[in-house]
């Protein structure tokens, strides 16, 4: 009987397809960053990191259950003090949120409700917008460029007297564009005068340009700007529900108010011992970044164009609907993004381990050689 070690190691791969010897992990790496497992269904349907809890990470979430008895806010308090220093603001500029989309929710719900305005771009993440309608807010929808990128100035033409928030989900999902380095700062700056700017960060460690700002610079200097930051992708933290606000005192009293689910003391604990895990930080920065780009060969080898993408994902342009492409794939065992109107021939696919990959672009291939 063979390991899965062994199997690997083999280099036969899902498909008959080769795995080269460098995409090989070591009984090591397996124990370190804990690969998912090779499931019948393979989905990649959900931007989930395929690494993780780490090694180091499990044993701190184990030893902190004997805090299980305990509430969290303590430890709460403890992390944001942490997450403070590395984002050179004050622990109260910090809000600790159960997954960063309660960070999103709860925003859209303290400025909005009522008939206040969003204005976001689209497609993009709907957390805010979906939740902050059910309370009365007003979506005002401004479509990306040919680019697939905001559009910037058509966002800025757009704010008026009712604008409370623009969203930015910079990396943005789904299309995976990254807002341009050398506009960012200016805008938020400019428009955070007219109205609150939420930069959402989730993906932002990806980001493949050198020095790339965060806008905590714009929270440093007490401007009207919300960031928020998750440990569900680059940490593989996505089953702990843990993220966090960074917000100007004055923004940040208010959004207090209405967080309804902090987190617990297991994820506090498995968030605190991430961020001293620089090893797995690289190693799934690294390992992402492979998958990402076996994605783009098979996808220029099938004649597909595709966003350059700053995020654990690839958003491509399918030609085929995707809810047809999506019924073809999953026959084929892989499981992949939902429709984002408009774009419905085109289609988001995440970055799985490097065997889910070679998965994917076998089936991928095997679907358009059939037509």
């Amino acid at each position: 009987m063979h390991s899965r070690r062994d199997w690997l190691r083999s280099s036969i791969g899902l498909g008959g397809l080769l795995l080269a010897p460098e995409f090989v992990l070591s009984s090591e790496e397996i124990k370190k960053f804990n690969p998912r497992s090779l499931s019948k269904i393979i989905k990649l349907s959900s931007n989930e990191n395929p690494y993780g809890p780490s090694e180091a990470v499990q044993k701190a979430v184990i030893k902190a259950f004997e805090n299980g008895c305990r509430y969290p806010y303590s430890y709460s308090d403890a992390l944001a003090i942490k997450l403070a220093k590395k984002h050179g603001v004050e622990p109260d500029n910090i809000i600790i949120t159960g997954g960063s989309t309660e960070g999103l929710k709860i925003t859209g719900l303290t400025f909005t409700q009522g008939g206040g305005e969003i204005i976001a771009g689209k497609p993009t993440f709907l957390a805010m917008m979906d939740f902050a309608e059910q309370w009365g807010a007003n979506i005002n929808w401004v479509p990306v460029g040919e680019d697939k990128g905001y559009d910037l100035n058509a966002i800025n033409d757009q704010i008026n007297n009712n604008t409370k928030l623009i969203f930015l989900c910079n990396p943005n999902n789904p299309t995976g564009t990254v807002i341009p380095k050398s506009s960012l700062r200016d805008f938020c700056t400019s428009a955070s005068k007219k109205a609150i700017v939420f930069s959402d960060e989730a993906y932002y460690d990806f980001i493949q340009t050198p020095d790339y700002p965060s806008m905590d610079t714009l929270v440093r200097e007490g401007k009207n700007v919300i960031v928020s930051k998750t440990f569900s992708k680059i940490y593989g933290l996505a089953g702990f529900r843990i993220g966090y606000l960074i917000a100007p005192s004055h923004l940040s009293k208010k959004i207090r108010e209405n967080v309804v689910a902090m987190s617990n003391v297991l994820a506090i604990a498995a968030a605190d011992k991430a961020l001293e895990d620089k090893e797995f930080y690289d190693f799934s920065l690294s390992k992402i970044k492979e998958g990402r780009e076996m994605i783009t060969a098979t996808l220029d080898k099938l004649g597909l164009n595709y966003v350059p993408s700053n995020t654990n994902f690839v958003f491509f342009h399918s030609k085929k609907h995707i809810d047809d492409l999506g019924k073809k794939m999953l026959k084929e065992g892989v499981k992949i993004g939902r429709p984002f109107p408009p774009f419905y021939d085109w289609c988001r696919i995440s970055v799985g381990t490097l065997e889910e990959v070679k998965a994917f672009t076998n089936a991928l291939e095997r679907v358009y050689d059939l037509g």
